[in-house]
């Protein structure tokens, strides 16, 4: 049906990821580069997990432990909320709603894709009103 968005066309493809043994103090630091504020753990191509800031929030600075001797298994949040990348927007944003996410991945197939979150689907908005204007303008002959 032409006017449907799909997840593929709004997600994020550019992705960082981390595996299960990667130590805390490299996933944050990583995270502190990109200036992201979650990165996927990956399993041979299959996320596994996200580190959210919320999960070292929790996970790591409220206990008070220290970076260097936890791993991003230990940390991360799983099993992963995912998504295939042709679904609807719609879709999507029911999903996160349902499942109170802010983040939700974005697979082709079992293998990451990419990553969706609220702020994509926010700024999709205004695109949506257009479709959808047009399709209740009457038309013309």
């Amino acid at each position: 049906m032409a006017g449907i968005v799909v997840v593929r066309d709004v997600m994020s493809k550019a992705v960082k990821v981390v595996r299960p043994n990667t130590s805390m103090k490299e996933v944050v630091a990583t995270m502190n580069k990109f200036n992201i504020g979650s990165i996927i753990v990956v399993q041979a191509e299959r996320p596994v997990g996200i580190i959210t800031e919320r999960d070292i929030l929790r996970r790591l600075v409220e206990p008070c432990l220290a970076p260097e001797t936890l791993r991003a298994r230990e940390v991360m949040t799983s099993p992963v909320i995912s998504i295939s990348e042709t679904a609807s927007i719609d879709e999507a944003a029911k999903l996160m709603v349902r499942r109170k996410i802010k983040k939700l991945l974005v697979v082709h197939g079992e293998k990451l894709a990419g990553i969706l979150t609220f702020t994509d689907i926010v700024t999709q908005v205004p695109n949506m009103l257009v479709i959808l204007e047009e399709l209740v303008r009457p038309h013309h002959r």
